[in-house]
């Protein structure tokens, strides 16, 4: 899932980076109001993180005018200002929560994943093969009653797999939506070898039934039972 973070705190937009991203979100920062204003319209993201004092356009202005243009996204703000008409005026102006600065990290987490709940209503949000499931809200991967402690990019593979469940994947297709890189020179056959190998031990090894499965010469596949 993507977050935008709008913060022009340097420390604060790095750590609140650093945080998420260690907990399996992809994040884009912006720096300003504008910056900010202009990511929300250009890319698709599931969630914002809106700071209130920004230079230029403050927080207030990008929040009204993004509701006025119909963007749906939830919206968690944060501030210093801790005044009642502030939090009011925060969420008249369309914000979904609101969370004073300084605050405990886990806070911000569990905000984040009850705004993704109530954001992805109408989507899909666990997917699930056999007794492998993904709650793609909390980033919790479980197989049976085991949880599975995937790296970021293992997790970005599994979810990959599990969309295209039964399917055949090819290496082509990671190295373009997964790996970001359609126009590498050099192949990255190697590199998603070896992540494929690393998650298919996490995946695979305790369990008598196998889920992902090296197609020879083509990709792999992700199903119950040999392809």
């Amino acid at each position: 899932m993507r977050i935008l973070v709008v913060e022009d705190e340097t420390k604060v937009a790095q750590a609140l980076k650093e945080g998420l991203e260690a907990e399996h979100y992809e994040v884009v920062i912006a720096k300003t109001g504008e910056e900010g204003f202009f990511y929300a319209h250009a890319e698709v993201f599931d969630l914002v993180v809106l700071d209130l004092m920004l230079p230029g356009r403050d927080g207030i202005e990008v929040l009204t005018t993004l509701r006025r243009r119909g963007l749906q996204t939830p919206v968690l703000i944060l501030t210093a200002k801790d005044a009642i008409e502030d939090r009011v005026l925060g969420l008249d102006s369309g914000a979904d929560d609101y969370l004073i600065k300084p605050f405990a990290f886990p806070e911000l987490l569990a905000r984040i994943r009850a705004l993704l709940r109530r954001g992805r209503t109408d989507q899909v949000l666990r997917l699930k093969a056999g007794d492998l499931e993904m709650d793609l809200v909390t980033r919790k991967v479980t197989r049976g009653h085991q949880v599975l402690n995937l790296t970021a990019r293992e997790f970005e593979l599994l979810e990959y797999l599990l969309r295209h469940q039964n399917q055949l994947v090819s290496r082509e297709m990671l190295t373009r939506d997964v790996w970001k890189e359609p126009s590498r020179a050099t192949p990255l056959d190697n590199v998603i070898d070896v992540h494929i190998a690393r998650l298919r031990k996490k995946v695979d090894q305790d369990f008598a039934i196998k889920l992902i499965h090296t197609v020879r010469g083509v990709g792999f596949i992700l199903r119950e039972g040999e392809p």
